[in-house]
């Protein structure tokens, strides 16, 4: 059987996707994506091994007049188009991870009565997976507060794909040096850079016992390399970080935006967390990522408007003076992680296929 990957834009919604497929053709079943050419599937995709069918399609929230207008004449066609691949690839069922780029393969599903399992890691759906929820078949959500939003006899709580790595760091115990892992992903987050920039004076002066670890991004990483060997305190500054699991394993605390795939990482290490929400994230979502895991006692949430260097180094510096709140923080946010998400994902992709 063939199965259609719907979603792109992001390496959030892509990279997720490729974990199911590859749960899929390991079962001896065929995966074909469907995405644009401006988004992340474009290098993702091919580069994992897997077929692209290309769409035209842009968003439709904080895109402009213009662009809306563009998107909503794009539609029909891509819509048609997306029709034609499903009835080319005799696709038994399709995954979405949502974003505009799921929309027309998953309206052309709908009319061709094909059946859609939804995997939707945020706390709050994006605009497509809510408009469309009444649809789905099966509803894979990461949070209790998602499946609100789904008929509740097709939701299921399963997480995020995960790096089995991830799962398989053990549990830290506090010691008197904490290592902080500041990153604000592979391309930086300027505001999470200046935090940890202004901070650096204070640590030194004041004689924080903590080693840093910040992944900055290849934009500012010269910079503030320089920056932080002036300052002559414990660490390292990188551009990228490509044993993310060993920087965690090595962590006591991660500071981190708040996007679905960071902080089921996070969950899936077991460690202590103060999340900085993107602020204009679609829907705010990341905030309400945050807020779920700092319900679960796993994370502080630290607003980008009270981000500066003295407010970040007043909360790490009260999480050292707390080893029993960190290593309650950890074992909380391990409690919030689910393994083998992909494999359910393909699980149910298989059952709708065959009750179709």
């Amino acid at each position: 059987m063939t199965f259609v990957m719907a979603g792109g834009g992001t390496g959030g919604h892509v990279v997720p996707s490729i974990a199911v497929a590859r749960e899929l053709v390991s079962a001896g079943h065929q995966a074909v994506f469907v995405g644009t050419r401006s988004g992340a599937e474009a290098v993702l995709v091919p580069r994992a091994g897997f077929r692209i069918e290309w769409i035209e399609i842009g968003g439709l929230q904080r895109v402009g007049l213009k662009k809306a207008a563009a998107t909503l004449w794009r539609l029909p066609f891509s819509i048609v188009r997306s029709a034609r691949i499903l009835s080319r690839h005799s696709a038994a069922a399709v995954f979405s991870m949502g974003g505009y780029a799921a929309a027309p393969v998953m309206l052309a599903a709908i009319a061709l009565r094909i059946p859609i399992v939804v995997m939707e890691p945020n706390a709050a759906p994006g605009l497509v997976t809510r408009r469309l929820a009444g649809f789905v078949r099966k509803a894979l959500v990461s949070w209790p507060e998602t499946a609100k939003w789904f008929p509740s006899d097709r939701v299921e709580l399963t997480g995020l794909p995960v790096r089995n790595e991830f799962f398989q760091i053990p549990e830290k115990e506090p010691g008197d040096v904490l290592t902080v892992l500041i990153t604000g992903g592979s391309r930086g987050a300027a505001a999470l850079n200046r935090a940890a920039r202004e901070c650096w004076p204070l640590i030194r002066e004041r004689r924080l016992p903590v080693r840093l670890v910040l992944q900055c991004g290849p934009a500012q990483h010269e910079e503030l390399a320089a920056e932080f060997r002036r300052q002559e305190i414990d660490g390292d500054v990188v551009a990228f970080i490509e044993d993310m699991p060993g920087a965690y394993a090595a962590a006591d605390i991660v500071v981190s935006r708040a996007g679905a795939g960071a902080v089921a990482e996070i969950a899936a290490a077991g460690r202590a967390a103060i999340l900085v929400p993107f602020p204009y994230a679609t829907d705010d979502h990341q905030r309400r990522n945050a807020e779920e895991l700092a319900k679960l006692g796993g994370a502080r949430l630290l607003p980008e408007r009270e981000l500066s260097g003295e407010r970040l180094y007043q909360v790490l510096a009260d999480l050292a003076r707390k080893p029993g709140e960190l290593r309650a923080m950890a074992r909380s946010a391990r409690r919030a992680a689910r393994p083998g998400a992909a494999a359910v994902a393909a699980r149910h992709l298989l059952e709708q296929a065959v009750k179709r």
